[in-house]
């Protein structure tokens, strides 16, 4: 990536402590990164590893190139209003909190008649904790390249990253790879809790499903073949696939997950009612 920007973390919960490990292992000194903390605890794990803390907004922000905003969507107008007195003309606003519209970024880091400009909206996903996250942005319409390189740059570290055109493409992120982990999470638990049903001790359950898990994502990833022809292959005639999938036919699996997704993107749109104001 291009060298690492002077970045500031506007709350220092799991997702700024993957961001920051991934930045890291990537070659960032801790003196680049600075961490904006309410809780005392968290300060001081961070204290530990080096990089500076503080427990309110201060003048120490105005030297920080990038602003990343990794707080709940509730809690995100009241410390962007806080943290604004020392945004800079050309300070990059990247926001992780989910239902928090550009539009909303905007007027609120400048005003209704001029919003800023220069803000990047985002949602990464769990697995950045292990460097294998996916992370889709939008932006502002007219957003620099350079700045939208540096965007990138900083949430490749823990990833890929997808770029959509608007809001609601950022919505539907939120429903698929954002919300995605627990959907895989909840599916690998009704495995594992299945196989034991069916006599397997639980860490043999919990092996052969996980690795079943990742060898047919990899699979999918590596082939050319789409999902569902990579499924046909698997499926014989009157076999054991096959009578496994008509159950998940006949409890209308696709149909769940496609409402389930549905329930996410719509919560997402509320937020930004509620919240965006």
């Amino acid at each position: 990536m291009n060298p690492i920007p002077s970045v500031a973390f506007i709350g220092g919960g799991n997702m700024a402590n993957a961001l920051v490990s991934g930045l890291l292992g990537q070659g960032c000194a801790t003196s680049q990164l600075h961490v904006l903390e309410v809780s005392e605890d968290l300060r001081e794990q961070w204290r530990t590893r080096g990089i500076s803390v503080a427990s309110a907004p201060d003048a120490s922000l105005s030297s920080q190139q990038v602003w990343i905003f990794a707080v709940k969507p509730q809690q995100m107008r009241e410390v962007v209003l806080q943290c604004k007195p020392w945004l800079k003309p050309d300070t990059l606003i990247i926001s992780i909190a989910a239902g928090i519209a550009l539009h909303s970024l905007s007027s609120w880091l400048g005003s209704p008649e001029q919003p800023y400009s220069n803000v990047v909206r985002c949602m990464p996903n769990t697995p950045a904790l292990v460097r294998a996250g996916v992370t889709g942005m939008t932006a502002v319409e007219g957003l620099a390249k350079a700045s939208k390189d540096i965007a990138t740059g900083l949430l490749s570290a823990v990833g890929q990253v997808v770029w959509v055109d608007n809001d609601q493409a950022i919505d539907a992120v939120t429903a698929l790879s954002g919300s995605g982990p627990a959907y895989v999470f909840l599916f690998l638990e009704s495995l594992m809790a299945g196989a034991q049903a069916l006599g397997l001790s639980a860490e043999q359950a919990r092996t052969l499903a996980l690795a079943t898990l990742a060898g047919s994502t990899q699979l999918a990833a590596e082939s050319t073949e789409t999902p569902a022809v990579l499924r046909e292959r698997v499926t014989s005639k009157g076999g054991t696939t096959a009578a496994a999938l008509d159950v998940f036919t006949e409890q209308h699996f696709s149909t769940i997950v496609a409402q389930a997704m549905v329930a996410a993107n719509d919560r997402a749109a509320e937020l930004s009612k509620e919240f965006g104001r």
